[in-house]
């Protein structure tokens, strides 16, 4: 990327953190990089973001911060529009006033998750051009962010992923060794199916993008596909976890958010316009383990 400064919010969180080591490599020199964390900027304060903006003047601005808890978003509607929506439409206006790029991360909630078909009528991913039409309140305040980004700085990409994990925050990966650990059995869900992906492949992604001209909605997740619980028997089988698996239904949960049946994100155009192909969910699985144990 040369010696561009480079503005991170939510650095604090498992992508945040992966981001700051990703651009430091790229961008050893000092003063290139600013990584900041929710104790020193709320992005739902417009007046904060504007100032942080004007006195870091990054050339490129990286949003890793979001509320991501989705039963959270459903209990808080308010809350989840402030934090998903507002926050990048201020980071968004800010950047259009210093003339800087905005890198903004999204989700594949913002799709219904009733898996689209291709010509032959066979389940294919979810491409950058699909109708939105999210069944949730995180999904709405994710797409209602990205609209807000798109009508207010040109020099933007908005880089849809799912099922994030890394090694240095709670999700999924983490969850399930936990309850492994603590139980011997679990429980999970097969009825939804989507793209691992490890934060450290998603930051390098991001890199990538941030350093480009190719503005625009981006899919980048892990190639591949498969379903919680396959994950889940994934992670026992490369970590080498003795437990009884079991698989349930999502009614089982009785969540107050409902989920995506279907999350699987098509890389087609990312990688037909140069974009790097991102390794698949289950290499990326194996290094977070390892990363994980040592």
């Amino acid at each position: 990327m040369g010696h561009v400064k480079v503005l991170i919010t939510g650095a604090g969180g498992q992508l945040g953190r992966d981001l700051v080591e990703a651009f430091a490599e790229v961008a050893p020199g000092v003063g290139d990089l600013v990584a900041i964390e929710h104790r020193d900027l709320d992005i739902t304060d417009e007046d904060a973001v504007r100032s942080a903006v004007d006195a870091y003047r990054p050339e490129v601005v990286v949003n890793a911060a979001a509320w991501t808890d989705v039963d959270g978003c459903e209990a808080d509607p308010t809350r989840a529009h402030r934090v998903n929506a507002l926050g990048p439409w201020w980071l968004a206006r800010a950047c259009a006033r210093r003339g800087a790029r905005l890198v903004t991360v999204s989700t594949d909630y913002v799709f219904c998750g009733v898996a689209p078909v291709d010509g032959a009528g066979q389940p294919r991913g979810w491409s950058e051009f699909d109708p939105v039409e999210p069944i949730n309140v995180y999904g709405r305040s994710k797409a209602a962010g990205e609209q807000l980004v798109r009508q207010s700085v040109a020099a933007h990409h908005i880089v849809r992923t799912a099922w994030v994990a890394g090694a240095r925050g709670r999700n999924f990966v983490t969850t399930m060794l936990r309850l492994a650990r603590e139980r011997g059995e679990v429980a999970v869900v097969d009825d939804q199916v989507g793209s691992p992906t490890c934060t450290r492949d998603l930051a390098a992604a991001i890199v990538e993008l941030a350093g480009s001209d190719r503005y625009g909605t981006w899919n980048r997740t892990g190639p591949g596909h498969c379903s919680w619980y396959e994950l889940a028997g994934a992670v026992f089988e490369l970590s080498g976890v003795e437990v009884e698996l079991t698989p349930q239904p999502s009614s089982a949960l009785d969540r107050p958010a409902p989920r995506p049946a279907w999350s699987v994100l098509d890389a087609t155009h990312a990688e037909a316009a140069g974009l790097m192909a991102m390794p698949h969910w289950r290499d990326g699985l194996a290094r977070l383990l390892a990363e994980l144990e040592g």
